[in-house]
Parts: structure tokens; C-alpha cells; sequence
């Protein structure tokens, strides 16, 4: 099975890998012990809850079939990866950057975003989308012009 340090592919892992997830996951639960991690030495590391739970996450993950990327927060994007990320055309992206909108820093001549300021980014767009959405939905319903109560008249 060859994968990178910080990208799971499920596509590369064999049936008897998925078999061993399955087991892993089965196990994981029946147990009253604290979660740990167990070298091939025996030697038991206890883990907080919120580590076993991203664990946990990964390994369902694994079994849909789904990749699992790892990032560190002060991972740097160029300008097209963090484009790519947030899902914008690379012009649109460095018009933000311009605008102060997304910190960012020179590498030379090109433009490094660091992974927790899109992140962050991400988060206050989505949270201004959602508000607007909800706006607009509150409007609508007060318009009475919902499903429930619309006439077409």
C-alpha cells in the first residue's frame, strides 16, 4: 500500500485492508477501556477523546471509500492551490488577497497563503452565506411567498 504522509487514498488500500477497517471499527466500541494506541511491543499510549474520535473519523472515512487529507494549519498555498481550495478562480482570489480580505505573504516575487487564514476565510464566508440565506428565507416567508402558502395568483 504506498501513500503519501498526509493523503489516504482508499483507492489504494486491498480488500484485506478494508476487512482489517471493518474489524478496527468493531472493536473500537465494544471496549470500556480508555481509547490508546498499542505498539507491536505492547506498549500502550492512552489518547485523549477528541484524537480517538478524528481516529475514528479517519477510519469511517477510510471504509466510504473517501480520501483523507491531513493539513497542518501553517501549511502555505500558492495563489492557485488556494484558489483550487476555496473553489474561485485564481484572479478572484489574489483581487481578495489585494483587498486585505485573506492574509498572505511573499515567497520572492509569488504569494503564499498560509492554510489557517483560508480556513478562516472559508469559515466567515460560509457563516455570511448562510445569514443571507437565512435573510432572504425570512423574507420570503414573511412575503407569504413560501411553498406552503403561495397560490400562484
Amino acid at each position: 500500500m504506498k501513500l503519501a504522509p498526509n493523503r489516504l487514498d482508499p483507492s489504494e488500500l486491498s480488500a484485506e485492508d478494508f476487512l482489517e477497517v471493518e474489524r478496527l471499527l468493531g472493536e473500537v466500541f465494544g471496549s470500556e477501556q480508555r481509547p490508546a494506541l498499542i505498539n507491536a511491543d505492547g506498549k500502550r499510549l492512552e489518547l485523549p477523546q477528541p484524537i480517538f474520535d478524528m481516529l475514528v473519523h479517519v477510519l469511517r472515512s477510510i471504509r466510504e471509500r473517501r480520501a483523507v487529507i491531513m493539513m497542518p494549519e501553517d501549511e502555505s498555498f500558492t495563489s492557485q492551490a488556494a484558489a483550487d481550495y476555496l473553489g474561485m478562480s485564481r484572479p478572484f482570489l489574489i483581487s481578495l488577497l489585494d483587498k486585505g480580505e485573506i492574509p498572505f505573504h511573499y515567497v520572492g516575487s509569488h504569494r503564499r497563503i498560509v492554510f489557517k487564514h483560508l480556513l478562516d476565510y472559508e469559515r466567515n464566508r460560509d457563516a455570511s452565506r448562510r445569514e443571507a440565506m437565512g435573510n432572504l428565507s425570512r423574507k420570503v416567508m414573511e412575503a407569504g411567498l413560501d411553498d406552503a402558502s403561495y397560490t400562484g395568483e
